[in-house]
């Protein structure tokens, strides 16, 4: 089956943003990105700091709520339709759930081609990239990087703990068909 979407999974400040940019640049046609974040900016305000939406802890922990999951339904079911209407699309997701977010994705991409790929790098070098971004909720990647990847199946996996997103994207470009 043709590849329609890639996922990328991986905490944050593993890669993926980067790993995505590259994958643009050396797949032959155009491929859309899109990712989480993509959603959280989307949603209002009032969302991005309450129980009922997203909440960001001091610590770098992230809880959703009701409102939240109804609205990434509704997001995952638009990145589904664009990829039904002939898009070719590059997903940059967290999966907080690990497994239950993968059956999420699952149900909602059912019937098209997805290359599922593990994004990891050591917690101690994304930690240090979060530093260095300057965006981001101190401990995130610490806390993100092995819990996003538990019961999660990939048919590729990189790391970009030693390797650069370029290297990472001909790896997933190698695999796409």
């Amino acid at each position: 089956m043709t590849t329609q979407v890639i996922v990328l999974n991986g905490g944050s400040s593993s890669g993926k943003s980067g790993i995505t940019r590259c994958l643009q640049a050396v797949l032959p046609d155009p491929w859309l990105a899109v990712g989480v974040d993509t959603l959280i900016e989307a949603m209002p305000v009032s969302l991005q700091t309450s129980d009922a939406g997203i909440e960001f802890a001091a610590d770098g922990g992230v809880s959703v709520g009701p409102e939240f999951r109804t609205l990434e339904a509704a997001w995952m079911a638009g990145v589904t339709a664009m990829a039904h209407a002939g898009a070719r699309v590059i997903v940059d997701e967290v999966f907080l759930g690990g497994a239950a977010s993968q059956q999420r994705w699952q149900k909602a991409l059912g019937g098209l081609g997805v290359l599922w790929v593990g994004v990891r790098c050591e917690s101690t070098v994304a930690a240090g990239r979060e530093i260095a971004r300057g965006n981001r909720v101190k401990g995130m990647a610490v806390s993100q990087a092995e819990v996003v990847h538990q019961g999660v199946l990939y048919d590729l996996e990189v790391d970009t703990t030693h390797s650069e997103s370029l290297e990472c994207a001909r790896t997933i470009a190698d695999r796409i068909r």
